[in-house]
Formats: structure tokens, sequence, C-alpha cells
């Protein structure tokens, strides 16, 4: 398997076989990944997501759910009975994942780059049966992506993630990485993941664009004076963050979105 993407270790690696069974009832934990399962084709294998599950809506409005990202029903779990349960390294409570384990197969993604996104949309493909869908989507996305690769990341930006405190992306992350895609330099690559920041701290990074995203916090156009007040020459931008940080199917909308950002800086 991919280093990137892995089985937890104390579990054996032969459990992910589980999914050939005519009984497949898959939890999934993960956003982006409950939207791709939809995707490559289940319906009734999946009995359970999070509350932040909100693609597909039909799935958001039926299907039984099992608590948010960090914090689960265990009891629900239980009851539900899964032959399967998707995480994800960072979405996901590493605690709560390691008792499910010792009850369940569990399958855990670690997505940092696109490279990353796509290894995880085939191992998937393959954990439940749907390679060659799986296999299609992957080629659509990196048809899709190349559109973009003529553009340089010049553009410095800041892309802010949360407010009370304030959070911008850092390196190693997926955000990040789509930064660079859409042709922005993140101004605080040189901090890891997720830093607080003081906006009266944020100009002397010089930032030309500063990113509001629409998740996990939901930045609104009443939050736009704060920033301007604090970096006066920076261009203030809502933006649609699953297009910035989900990495299923949800991907085949990004670059188009990407580009028209493009058109308004280069």
């Amino acid at each position: 398997m991919n280093s990137k993407t892995t089985i937890l270790t104390h579990i054996n690696p032969e459990l992910r076989l589980s999914s050939d069974a005519p009984s497949l009832r898959i939890i999934s934990l993960v956003p982006s990944q409950t939207e791709l399962l939809h995707y490559l084709g289940l319906e009734s294998e999946v009995v359970g997501i999070t509350k932040f599950c909100v693609h597909p809506k039909e799935w958001h409005q039926s299907k039984n759910r099992v608590g948010g990202t960090k914090q689960y029903k265990m009891e629900v779990i239980d009851n539900l009975q899964p032959t399967l349960i998707l995480g994800n390294k960072e979405e996901n409570d590493k605690e709560q994942i390691l008792t499910l384990a010792q009850k369940y197969p569990v399958w855990i993604s670690d997505i940092k780059t696109l490279e990353d996104a796509y290894q995880m949309i085939l191992e998937v493909g393959i954990l439940i049966q749907k390679t060659e869908k799986a296999e299609k989507l992957v080629l659509q996305l990196k048809k899709s992506f190349l559109q973009l690769s003529s553009f340089d990341s010049s553009i410095k930006a800041a892309y802010f993630i949360w407010k009370a405190p304030f959070m911008v992306a850092g390196k190693g992350t997926f955000i990040n990485e789509m930064m660079q895609v859409a042709g922005f330099e993140n101004v605080f690559k040189d901090q890891e993941r997720y830093p607080q920041v003081e906006l009266r701290d944020l100009s002397k990074r010089q930032p030309k664009v500063i990113l509001l995203s629409s998740e996990p916090y939901p930045f609104k156009e009443k939050h736009l004076e704060e920033f301007k007040s604090a970096c006066p020459k920076a261009q203030i931008i809502l933006v649609d963050g699953e297009l910035f940080s989900w990495y299923g199917n949800r991907l085949l909308h990004s670059a188009t979105y990407f580009k028209e950002l493009q058109r308004s800086f280069f």
C-alpha cells in the first residue's frame, strides 16, 4: 500500500478484503470520502456518516449519523456493526480511531498532495469493488488540472480557515497544495499545518490576496472589514473552502473554479 495511505498498523491488512463480503457495511468519518463513496456508486452499503457529511444532500438527510469528525457516538457505531470504517489522519481523532480499530476494520487516508488524493481514490475504489470507476475519475481529474499547469505560484496569499483565534493554512496541508495549484504562494508556507496568527501582524507578510474560506469557519461579507483594516493593500476574497480542501470527486469542480480566480490576478 502507498505509505501515505495506510490501514492502522495493528490491524491485519487482510481485513481490507472484508469488502468482498455481500454484507458490506461502511461508516465514513470524512465528508469528502463520503461523497466519493456515493460518486463511485454505493448506496445501501454506506450505513453511517458524520453530521458534517453534507454531500450528497440525500445522504445527509437519510443516513445514520455517528457524530462529528472528532467525536463519535460509539453506541450508534456498535449498533450499525460496520464491516469497514473510512477515516483520515488529519480529520479524525487518533485515540477514538484506535478504539474503533480494536473492534472493526479501519482504513485511514493521509492527504497532503494531489497525488495523495489520487492514490486515496484508487485505493477506495479497490476497497469497495469500484476500481474501474475510480481509475476513470483519477484520469478525469488529472486532465482537468492540466489546464492550470501554465500558471506559476506567484500571487502571495494567506488562506484563513478560522476566527477566534485566527488560523491559517500552512505547509504540510492539502490546502497549501491547492493554493499552489491555483497559482498562489502561501505567505505562511514557513509554518506547519494550521498556525494561529494575529491580524495586527498580517501586513508584515505582505499578502496581495487574503482568502477567507467558507469552511470550517463560515467567513462572510461582514468579516471583510476587519481584514481590510489590518491589511489595507490586500484584496480580500471569500472562497469556496470545499474546492480547496475536499479531496474526493469534488475536485472535479476545483480546476474550473481556480481558473476563474486566476483571471482576476494574472
